[in-house]
Formats: C-alpha cells, structure tokens, sequence
C-alpha cells in the first residue's frame, strides 16, 4: 500500500525562509512565527499520514454507494471525517466569528496539501465546503451568514457548488435550472446538475447546496443566471435541520478516478431555495467559489504528483534492477537499485523540481490573495487574479505528467493495481478538468487576464522579474539569473505576439494560448527557484547546520534551469508559428 510523508520540512523553508511570511506586514501574519507554525504543520501531517492516507486506497477500491436514495461513503470515512472535525481544520482561516480559528489563507493552503495528498476524494468535502462557505460570508445576507456558516465552518453541514447540466458545462448560459419566485421571498428550484462532488453523503447532517438557475422571466443567457442557497434539509426557525428538500440523488457518477468522493446527479423538483446575492448576478457569486476552487484545484495538481513522487523515490530506492554503468553500487547483491541509473534519476528530478517550485508558487499565491483581502491590496488582487488561471492549468497539467512518470519508474508494477501507483495517476486526471478544463483557463488568461486594467498587472510582473534579476544578477546567483531572463523574455515575446495578432487574427492568437499558459508557468516556477536558491546560496554562506538540505535545494534548482525552464523558447516558437496549421482544414477533414 502507498505511503504518505507531510513535507512540513518544505513547507516551513518556503514559508519563512523564501517567503518570509512572519516578517511581512499583512495583517495576521506577525503570529506566523516558526514555532507556531510547525505545531500546526505537525499535527496535519500527522493527521494526514495516520488516519487520512490509510484510507486513499480503501476509497478507491469501495467507492460510495446509493441504495434508497440514501449514499454511504466508504469504510472509515465517517470516522475519519470527524477527527478532521474535532481538531478544527475545516475552520482554521474562516472568521471567528462563525466558529472558525481565523488564520490566513496561507496556512490553510499548506494545510490543505497535505490533507489532498494523503487522499484527495476525501479532503474534497470539506474543501467544496470551504468554498460555499466563502460563497456566503461574500454575498449573503446577515441572516443567511448566521444561518449557515457556523455549522459550515465544523462541517456540521458540507456545502457543494451545483453549476453543470447535462447538456452544458462551460456555456452556463445555456443552462435550463429554473427558480420560480414565492410570495414569501423564497425560491421554487427545478432541473438537473451532474457532476456534483459530494452531492450527498453520510458524514453531515446537512447538505447546503449553491444552485445556479435562471429565474422565471429573467434576461436570456448568461445575464439571467442567478444563485440560490438549497439546502438538503429546510433549516427550521432553531436553526435545525427540518423537512426535507425537494432535492434528492439521481446517481452516482462511475469516474475513472476519486472513487472515494460521492459525485452525484443531483436532481431539484420545486425544492425551497433562497437567493444568494443579487438577481441575474449569479455568476459574480459563483466566481467567488469558482476562484478559490481553482486556486484548490492547482493545488490538487500538486499534491498528486507530491504524494506519487514520493512512492516512485521509496520504490527506485528499495527495487534491485540491472547494474549501474560506472559499476557495481551493491555488490554484495544481486543487482544495484533503480536510482543508480541515469533515466530513474532525470525521471525523479524531472518530478522533484516540479513539485518543490509549484510548491513555492502555490503558497506564494496564497500570501497575494491575504495581502489582496487582509491588506485591502488591489494590485495584489490584481495579480492573483492574472495567476490563477496559471497556478490551475500549468499546475494540474504537469502535476497529472509527474503522477505518470512515478508510475513510469516502478515499470509493470506502476501498472498493476495492488501497487496503488494507478490511482494517483487517476486522481490527478480530474484536476486538468475541474472549475474550467484547462484550455478554458489558457483562453480566460489570454482573451481575458493579459488585457485587464490596460495589462497593468502583467507589466507588473514583468517589472518585478526584471528587478529579481537586476538585484542578484552577479556571482553565484548568475546561473540562476541568466536563464530566468531569457525565459521572461521569451514570455514577453509571447505577450507581445498577442498584442499585435489579437485583434486581426484573433485565431492566431488563441490557438497559441495554452502553450502561453505553460510558458508563464514555467517562468513563475523559474522566478520561484531563484528566489530559493537565492536563500540557500546565502544559507550555505553563512554556515548553516543544515548544509545537506540546502546543498540539494540548490541541486534541483540547477536541474529546473537548465532542463526544464529552457522549454520557454520552444513555447515561444509554437506560439509564434500562428494558427494556419489549426484553422485552416475544414471540420470534415479532423
């Protein structure tokens, strides 16, 4: 069975030591000691490696089950899910004020690596619950925050996002969900979502359900989408559950992967719903989950390919295959272990820098949306908001890659089920997918991202790797530097390219969108690896006791740039070569 190791060791060191999260003056971090932080990152880790982790394969292999209308998780999941409950992690950045432990979003995003590593269709309820949750606390009422948060935040009740139709995903504007409006202020919901993640379950005593529906008469579109609170059991006056909903389960999906996770069709028939927000402004609210949701889904990436790595390292490490070329390493066995051998090793690298830099990346996009909402920073929301669709597609994309190639070192055994190497693979598949698939992320970061506020936030980031580069650009820090020039500049290129192409020939423009979203990935993971080789170098220079730690951080980040940060020019020269090649044939001839 697959283990599982909380890298609290990584987590700390891009925290304090790169991002320097206790020093900054966002207001709650100044708590954020080393001390303090590592008591938390210990107890998640632990949580998450002996109770969490055990039962990934346990999920996978029974799934949930819908007999008379009523859906069972799998063994150990009930149980499980209240220790997540006792110990307070649903709650730990929501307010205080509805029960929650208010820390910055930073240490729930680390938190939540670990939580997703250890069994990502488990930590899913509490997750899509986080993001209702927020939904709420953004765009509810008074009333509807003290009804529903308290009890959201303990995961009392989990919450669920409810967007997809049978016949439209992306294109909500063609939904069908109707809600008729009561006398009484409330809402008559009727239609069917698919692909509900944990549409029902046995682990809450509620399910509060964010519908989106068009109301009767309301504009054509997407302009007449509106959002509605829908809870699985009417909340009475003492704030209970009370009757039962108009909403029940049509069937659980069968997924290729996240067995574990009850994804449901969901079907409302005249159930009591409740406007979140404003009519016809569905879609603004929605955005609020859906943003967080991505942010969660990049991370999901990550955790996948973390939790994969780490088998695939045990496994080249323990596995005798063949003998190294320069000689013997084992000699006094029959062969030496896989991890003498010089394609195990480009494939793990390959993974390691990957994930420790997406590491980085992720929690660094987590300090920007507190310093964006605690700061009241609009250039941080600004950014962020040009990163996101980045940190979910480039993130989920190469997280889905890195999952393949620690299955890739285990050879037939990666295929073979009892090794549990499959699932991780199959796990992380739906993450390319979720909140947007990810050639929906490129189009929103090309067509959408790049241009808002007259492209101020990309000039941005531009001018803040050119000031990197400028400031530790000379001695060691040049190997570092060099090619994360060369890389912004091929970003820049890029951009540029858009510029000129995008109004004239908006197809050459678009087509070349996904490889910009890897490319800007790729720069951002670059900026990432000099920022830690930067402390590392300095680590090391001032006579560290951790020598060895930081002598391997800088070994990966020298793999990073120059096996991997390189692939920006290739990405320039696709984009570059326009869209003849993809518009030009006729539909009939694909």
């Amino acid at each position: 069975m697959p283990s599982y190791t909380a890298p609290t060791k990584d987590i700390q060191y891009v925290l304090h030591d790169v991002l320097n999260i206790s020093g900054s003056d966002i207001p709650g971090y100044a708590d954020l000691e080393p001390e303090f932080t590592e008591a938390i990152f210990d107890a998640a880790g632990q949580l998450a490696s002996e109770v969490i982790a055990p039962l990934n394969v346990v999920g996978d292999q029974e799934g949930c089950t819908l007999e008379n209308g009523v859906v069972t998780t799998p063994t150990g999941f009930k149980e499980a899910f209240e220790q997540v409950k006792e110990g307070g992690w649903p709650g730990l950045d929501m307010p205080e004020e509805f029960g929650g432990q208010g820390m910055p979003y930073v240490i729930n995003t680390a938190v939540g690596e670990m939580f997703s590593a250890a069994n990502q269709a488990f930590t899913m309820y509490q997750g899509l619950t986080h993001g209702a949750a927020s939904a709420i606390l953004a765009h509810g009422t008074d009333q509807q925050k003290a009804t529903y948060l308290p009890k959201m935040t303990s995961c009392d009740w989990t919450g669920t996002m409810n967007l997809t139709e049978p016949h439209c995903g992306t294109d909500l504007g063609l939904m069908r969900t109707k809600a008729e409006p009561q006398a009484d202020g409330s809402y008559k919901i009727s239609g069917q979502k698919i692909f509900i993640s944990a549409g029902d379950h046995d682990m809450s005593e509620n399910v509060i359900h964010l519908v989106l529906a068009k109301i009767v008469g309301g504009p054509e579109g997407i302009k007449g989408v509106s959002l509605f609170i829908v809870p699985k059991f009417i909340v009475d006056k003492d704030g209970n559950p009370g009757a039962r909903n108009g909403v029940s389960v049509g069937s659980i999906e069968e997924k290729m992967g996240i067995h574990g996770n009850s994804t449901c069709v969901m079907n409302y028939d005249e159930a009591t719903g409740y406007l979140l927000g404003t009519e016809h402004k569905g879609m603004r609210a929605m955005f609020t989950m859906m943003n967080e949701a991505r942010l969660g889904v990049g991370m999901q990436g990550l955790a996948q390919a973390e939790a994969a790595y780490q088998n695939a390292v045990i496994y080249a490490k323990d596995r005798l295959q063949g003998r190294a070329v320069t000689g013997a390493e084992n000699p006094d066995g029959p062969a030496d272990p896989l991890i003498v051998h010089p394609d195990i090793r480009r494939n793990l690298m390959d993974q390691k820098s990957f994930i420790e830099g997406a590491r980085a990346f992720m929690l660094w996009g987590a300090q920007l949306i507190d310093q964006a909402h605690r700061s009241e920073d609009k250039d941080a929301d600004g950014l962020i908001s040009l990163m996101t669709p980045v940190l979910k597609g480039f993130l989920t994309d190469k997280g889905y890659e890195a999952t393949v190639n620690a299955q890739q070192v285990y050879g037939g055994h990666g295929y073979i089920e009892e090794w549990g190497m499959s699932q991780f693979t199959r796990d992380a598949r739906i993450a390319m997918i979720y909140e947007g698939a990810n050639g929906v992320q490129a189009l929103d970061l090309v067509g959408r991202k790049l241009a808002t506020d007259g492209g101020k936030h990309v000039m941005a980031f531009f001018e803040m790797v050119k000031s990197f580069c400028k400031e530790n650009g000379e001695g060691d820090m040049a190997e570092f530097v060099d090619p994360l020039k060369a890389a912004s500049k091929d970003l820049q290129g890029a951009g540029m390219f858009f510029m000129q192409n995008g109004m004239k020939n908006p197809n050459a423009a678009l087509s070349g969108s996904y490889d910009f979203m890897h490319l800007f990935g790729y720069v951002c993971l670059g900026l990432m690896w000099a920022r830690m080789a930067k402390v590392s170098l300095a680590a090391l220079e001032n006579g560290t006791d951790d020598a060895e730690f930081h002598q391997n951080k800088l070994t990966t980040a020298r793999y990073y740039m120059a096996r991997q940060l390189p692939m920006t020019g290739t990405l320039l020269k696709r984009i570059e070569s326009g869209a003849d090649p993809v518009m030009t044939l006729p539909a009939e001839a694909f």
